[in-house]
């Protein structure tokens, strides 16, 4: 047996703060933690006191009832009426408590005294009817409110970080704060129920003790006296539960993911023949016998802190009862009214544990809250003009003159002084080693980037142009269409997949199953179980699974269901065998035939022999362009030496000016 095993005796305390497991260290190399923004909250509450966290409570409720009045004003009156309603039934209920007990305890006949305490008694009936009465009412209205208010935040924010300059994005300190962002958005949803909670126990409790303070002054500090030992028991429990929690939640997460892959089906194999299965069995056996020690630690914890304070919270009520039989045989206090008192200490105790839990949960809620509205406000910041000139119609050619880009903390420049003209009815070709700034053009092209020197012009039929910088970008957007290598794999319709090609219109299915056509996927499609209702993405009801080459096609479909003038295109085929690559690039060449400017970024020099025009980028700048047979003609070129170079792979010999067999020209022939 292992030594995580011995350390997972009973009687033996789990490993020290910051330890981890034998298996953990074994399989993970430590602790499994994530990399995400909303990890800088952990242990947040373990620096707070719970005299800071009842100072930010006011903060905490006004957030909500920001967000709660801006989406459905009616419902949160209804929420606040509902609540302090439930306050006052809660002083009349003591109030009725206490005249029933007075005729009770009045001198007399039995029978006469139950009429006496009957009025009393259908007040009390009246105010439990309507104490349930307010209690469904609340629950409604915050049904209601609850998922407008999370809608409501979580759109403004969604909303904002989609309409981010890219360039931002490239900021790892503005990237952090956008990401942690979404972490908080159905915290609202929670916040705005919690604070429904906690001002329904504050305003029961503080009806209590109003009507406890009228019935005769001494009471008050005894229901402190009493309740505040709980109080103290509660807020320990809680603290103690969030440390442990905050301390065992990366083992917890270990756990889980050992558990997932037992029944993965790509781990299938490996878990079968490889024995898998054993080690990670053997590790979750280590592991949870570690958590299983824990929650003995907690418990025996929780034992002690529970008789700590039921024993001060037991003396002062011993000394509270004492004070009250005093009261009472000295004839300073009703009877009845001591009655009273009895009751509004029990049920205030109760409440006020409650009451510390939902504190706790607010405060971390809040913090992932107030991390959705920083999100927002920087979004806002760094957003995309809504406003500019508008492009002119039709556009004709785009042309970029002398631009430089350099990324944000970058010391060297992506683009330096890059001239390029793409055309409508051409194909323009982008090539060059990894790393040259073919990406970075093309993203300028398509307006996501705004060059940090120079400009891009769009120009019209009749020589009219305007700049990126001036531009509206809805407008240079919806011109352009693209076709990026690492294409979004949608998990929808296979009709959806190509009709958000064009999110900003309606769906045509006509025009979608033209594209799919265009693009050589429609009878794929049409073939499918559920056809064009078919979830492209297995593991759904519906669902089938699509090959590399498959899916390649279905994105082809969707930038040509765009029909945009300018189409972008980044490495369109590497996904296809070799006649579906040459039937791909001569669907490219009809497209520009039929008056699209195509800008290709390809490492397939083979498919760039028919291009318009060849622009090679090295380090940022253009080294040489032409069309194919300049560029072969040159003997020191940068483009002859790497299309050589691919043929030499296939034992071709290419002289100047010549091109690949016309049966060899869409082969993979390596990543120049």
């Amino acid at each position: 047996m292992s030594p995580l095993h011995d350390d997972a005796d009973p009687g033996k305390s789990p490993p020290p703060a910051g330890g981890v497991s034998a298996a953990e260290q074994e399989l993970f190399g430590g602790r499994l933690r994530y990399n995400h923004a909303f990890v800088h909250h952990e242990g947040a509450l373990t620096r707070m006191t719970f005299g800071q966290m009842a100072s930010a409570l006011p903060r905490m409720v006004a957030v909500v009832l920001r967000a709660g009045w801006a989406v459905d004003r009616r419902a949160l009156s209804g929420l606040v009426v509902s609540q302090v309603g439930q306050g006052v039934t809660a002083a009349w209920g003591l109030v009725a408590v206490n005249r029933v007990l007075t005729e009770l305890f009045a001198e007399g006949p039995t029978a006469d005294k139950l009429r006496q305490s009957l009025p009393a008694l259908v007040v009390l009936a009246v105010v439990s009817v309507g104490t349930a009465l307010l209690a469904a009412w609340t629950t409604a209205m915050s049904g209601r409110l609850e998922p407008q208010v999370e809608r409501a935040v979580a759109t403004d924010y969604y909303r904002a970080v989609t309409g981010v300059e890219v360039t931002a994005t490239e900021q790892p300190e503005v990237q952090r704060i956008l990401e942690a962002g979404k972490f908080g958005t159905d915290s609202a949803r929670r916040m705005l129920g919690l604070s429904v909670s906690v001002a329904g126990v504050l305003i029961s409790m503080v009806a209590s003790a109003v009507v406890l303070a009228s019935l005769h002054w001494a009471l008050l500090p005894m229901l402190l006296a009493i309740a505040l030992p709980k109080g103290w028991g509660a807020v320990r429990s809680a603290r103690r539960e969030y440390f442990s929690r905050r301390h065992w939640v990366d083992h917890r997460r270990a756990v889980a993911t050992l558990l997932q892959y037992l029944t993965l089906p790509h781990a299938a194999g490996e878990i079968r023949a490889h024995s898998a299965g054993r080690l990670l069995l053997h590790g979750y056996e280590e592991m949870s016998s570690l958590m299983e020690s824990e929650q003995r630690r907690l418990a025996r914890a929780q034992a002690y802190t529970d008789l700590v304070a039921g024993a001060f919270s037991g003396i002062a009520s011993l000394g509270c009862y004492g004070v009250l039989w005093w009261l009472l045989t000295s004839g300073g206090l009703p009877l009845a009214v001591g009655g009273t008192a009895v009751v509004a200490i029990q049920t205030s105790t109760a409440r006020l544990r409650s009451l510390v839990q939902q504190v706790n949960r607010m405060y971390e809620e809040m913090l992932h809250l107030g991390d959705t509205e920083e999100a927002t406000r920087v979004a806002a910041r760094h957003a995309i003009p809504a406003t500019g000139t508008p492009l002119p119609e039709p556009v004709r050619a785009v042309t970029v003159e002398k631009v430089s880009f350099v990324y944000p903390g970058a010391t060297t420049p992506s683009l330096r002084d890059v001239s390029v003209r793409v055309e409508r009815g051409q194909v323009t070709a982008l090539v060059g080693a990894n790393g040259s700034g073919k990406t970075t053009l093309a993203k300028i092209l398509a307006g996501l980037l705004l060059p940090t020197g120079g400009d891009v012009w769009w120009e019209g039929p009749d020589g009219e142009r305007v700049g990126a910088h001036e531009a509206d970008r809805a407008g240079i957007f919806r011109s352009v269409g693209l076709l990026a290598q690492d294409y979004p794999q949608w998990q929808m319709t296979a009709a959806t997949n190509i009709a958000i090609g064009a999110g900003d219109r309606p769906r045509d299915m006509t025009r979608v199953e033209e594209a799919a056509h265009a693009a050589d996927i429609r009878k794929l499609v049409e073939g499918l179980p559920h056809g064009w209702d078919s979830i492209v993405f297995k593991g759904y009801d519906r669902g089938v699974q699509l090959s590399g080459g498959q899916w390649q096609k279905l994105a082809n479909a969707r930038s040509r269901y765009r029909d945009a003038p300018v189409l972008l295109v980044d490495e369109p085929t590497s996904a296809l065998d070799p006649h579906a690559e040459i039937e791909a690039f001569e669907r490219l060449r009809t497209l520009a035939d039929g008056g699209t400017a195509v800008v290709l970024i390809t490492h397939r020099l083979a498919a760039t022999a028919t291009a318009d025009h060849i622009y090679v980028l090295d380090h940022g700048h253009i080294a040489e362009h032409g069309d194919h047979d300049h560029l072969m003609a040159r003997r020191d070129g940068l483009y002859r030496a790497m299309f050589q170079a691919q043929a030499a792979q296939y034992g071709l010999t290419t002289p100047p000016g010549s091109d690949l067999p016309r049966a060899r020209a869409g082969a993979d022939t390596g990543h120049g």
